[in-house]
């Protein structure tokens, strides 16, 4: 019976049915065994009526499937689009907002209180405590500058801190912070020393405004002007702090021949002058600089002071290296 049955086609989705595998039984027990047995003719509307439910119930099965995925596609599309959407631009943008606050904040300090070390009128106690103050917060801004955009050190040995320092070194926010570190822990105090912070303090002054304040009727009435100038004289500022900071660099070696000499500063922030003059961000405008006093004192050195050649030529091999 079971080789026979072999051979009898089923339907595939009847096949697994109990009465339809029974009505086949029935019809070979009729023809090889019992031919008076009565076999009753399995009902199309019973097998349509038994398979239909399965196979509605299999297509409102597929279609709530459809629908749930659907939906859950849906949910998780929007919920992947609201996270990604919200993660650059609220998270982040909170964080630089944060950012941007704070280094505003300091910056206009340090120029309110370099403004105030300047002015003559200003008592003269009052105007010493300005002078480094304007120095200290130029460094802290610097410093957080340095953290919020390399972070810090990976593992604190030696290999670790010569490759942070190799990624940071040549940067603005490093050479700033150097240079204020040269001058706040002196006892010479040079008024000539405030110009490069200024003109910093000032130009991230008026970015920050110019970001974020342009619907200010103050700002607007008052303060546009300005800020407008400063932003489109960013090349100016650049050159006057690069004359200034090298006229510094003459005026610690004068001031090695007076009684507030100070060799270990002025030797520090002649090595700061060979980073600028080599370093990305301040070379062009230091190299630029240099080229003009070289234009200016080489014909002087040749025609009054040909002995001279030998030194500044020993110390122009040490300057490019």
């Amino acid at each position: 019976m079971g080789r026979l049955l072999v051979n009898i086609l089923i339907p595939p989705h009847m096949a697994s049915r109990s009465d339809v595998v029974d009505h086949f039984k029935r019809k070979f027990y009729q023809r090889y065994i019992d031919p008076d047995l009565v076999v009753e003719a399995m009902t199309s509307t019973g097998s349509s009526q038994s398979t239909k439910p399965s196979s509605s119930s299999s297509t409102s099965s597929a279609t709530s499937n459809d629908q749930t995925r659907q939906r859950n596609t849906g949910s998780t599309t929007r919920t992947s689009g609201t996270s990604a959407s919200a993660g650059p631009n609220t998270s982040p943008t909170s964080v630089r907002w944060d950012r941007q606050t704070i280094q505003f904040s300091v910056n206009a300090w340090v120029f309110v209180v370099a403004v105030l070390a300047i002015i003559p009128l200003v008592p003269k106690n009052l105007s010493n405590r300005a002078y480094r103050l304007s120095f200290m917060g130029t460094a802290c801004s610097s410093l957080y500058s340095l953290y919020t955009l390399y972070g810090r050190p990976r593992a604190w040995n030696l290999p670790a801190l010569q490759a942070y320092f190799q990624s940071i070194i040549a940067t603005k926010d490093f050479i700033y912070f150097i240079y204020c570190l040269t001058f706040v822990t002196s006892h010479l105090c040079l008024k000539f020393a405030l110009i490069p912070i200024l003109c910093r303090a000032l130009e991230q002054v008026a970015k920050f405004l110019r970001r974020n304040f342009t619907r200010s009727t103050l700002y607007r009435k008052y303060l546009e002007d300005p800020c407008v100038w400063v932003e489109s004289n960013t090349t100016t500022l650049s050159i006057l702090s690069s004359n200034a900071e090298i006229g510094l660099g003459f005026l610690l070696i004068i001031s090695l021949f007076s009684w507030e000499r100070n060799i270990i500063q002025t030797f520090m922030y002649w090595q700061l002058l060979k980073l600028m003059y080599h370093a990305p961000v301040t070379a062009g405008y230091h190299q630029s600089v240099w080229a003009k006093i070289g234009r200016t004192v080489n014909p002087l050195v040749h025609q009054y002071c040909p002995f001279l050649k030998t030194p500044i030529s020993a110390a122009q091999r040490w300057w490019l290296r």
